[in-house]
């Protein structure tokens, strides 16, 4: 975390990896596990599709997280 003066800047959330999985038990789809780390926090997922679309998934879910970030921040 980045201090200057009062207001404290935390680090955004980012994608870390995104790397083909194995399917759950029951599943054919492919399936891509997910890290996003923001500092020392860290979100790990798993989701069905090619890489692409998880790759757009991903994205967007880190996209929502540091606008959320934001929001707190500025209130």
């Amino acid at each position: 975390m980045v201090k200057f003066g009062t207001l404290s800047v935390e680090q955004p959330f980012r994608i870390e990896e995104i790397v083909r999985a194995p399917a759950p038990d029951g599943s054919n789809a492919v399936w891509h596990r997910y890290v996003i780390s923001q500092s020392s926090n860290t979100i790990c997922g798993l989701r069905a599709g090619q890489h692409a679309d998880v790759l757009s998934q991903v994205e967007a879910m880190v996209e929502r997280l540091n606008l959320r970030r934001m929001g707190r921040r500025f209130k």
